[in-house]
């Protein structure tokens, strides 16, 4: 059942995490720099709501939408080769078989060690939705760190602001004082780490490449280097188009973490060539 993807300790880390944040940040900092009844403070608690909202949906999507697995009826498509050259068909055909799970793979699938099996378009293996990233919730994710890196930011933005506001010329604020740093450090350090993140895939959407395809174009770009030659990512067909792909056609719906009838079935992805 997908609903135990839930139990675990990372994920239950997330919804106490977010929790205490929304907490915080609406109940504690913006409530004593506005005042939750005034116009201004409404107004800042809706958008705040709806964008802590956003982050929980687009988190639930990741952690039970399938990355995507190989179908068990797949077959590479391998050149028609002459009846003395059947060695080298089977070589091409064993050269597309994974090495752990003897399946046959799909252009740019890789084998997840956790999950024990082939994900189609795989980026990496995340702990915090306990679910591999892959070609069916890339999307998702990539919505996810967007409306977090948000949500975030907005909070450090209230903190810091009702920190400058606030008087500390009181008496017994010492306690008070070290929580605000406290809260401080974290959601600075927070807001860094998932703005960097988000920075991150949207670099590798617009190349339309995953973290292992980045590190694997690394040494491929220096093997071709060594011989003279330059390195191009197969599937880079340009920035708008890479984008398309990943996210949809339509930009209204590039951050809605559902909207995903554009996603083909994974096991073929137009390249440069066909572009060119």
């Amino acid at each position: 059942m997908e609903l135990k993807k839930f139990l675990s300790i990372h994920i239950l880390c997330v919804l106490i995490f977010v929790g205490f944040l929304y907490y915080f940040t609406i109940f504690i900092f913006l409530d004593d720099l506005l005042s939750l009844q005034s116009s201004a403070g409404k107004f800042h608690s809706f958008f705040f709501t709806f964008m802590a909202s956003l982050c929980v949906f687009s988190f639930f999507v990741c952690v039970l939408k399938d990355p995507g697995g190989v179908p068990f009826s797949y077959l590479p498509d391998v050149e028609d080769h002459e009846a003395s050259d059947q060695e080298s068909k089977r070589s091409g055909l064993l050269k597309k078989k994974c090495d752990k799970c003897s399946e046959y793979k799909p252009p740019r699938t890789h084998h997840c060690r956790i999950c024990r099996r082939c994900i189609l378009r795989m980026d990496h293996h995340c702990a915090w939705i306990n679910n591999c990233v892959g070609h069916r919730n890339y999307k998702a994710f990539v919505a996810l760190i967007f409306y977090a890196t948000v949500a975030i930011i907005y909070s450090s933005v209230i903190l810091v602001s009702d920190t400058i506001h606030k008087d500390w010329n009181l008496d017994g604020v010492m306690h008070l004082k070290l929580f605000y740093i406290a809260a401080g450090v974290v959601l600075i350090g927070l807001s860094l780490t998932l703005g960097t993140l988000l920075g991150w895939h949207i670099y590798l959407t617009m190349r339309n490449m995953t973290t292992i395809e980045y590190y694997e174009g690394k040494r491929a770009a220096w093997l071709a280097s060594k011989s003279g030659m330059n390195y191009h990512h197969p599937y880079d067909v340009g920035a708008y188009k890479n984008i398309s792909l990943v996210l949809g056609p339509n930009m209204l719906k590039w951050l809605c973490p559902t909207a995903v009838s554009h996603i083909k079935d994974g096991l073929s992805f137009p390249t440069s060539r066909e572009y060119s």
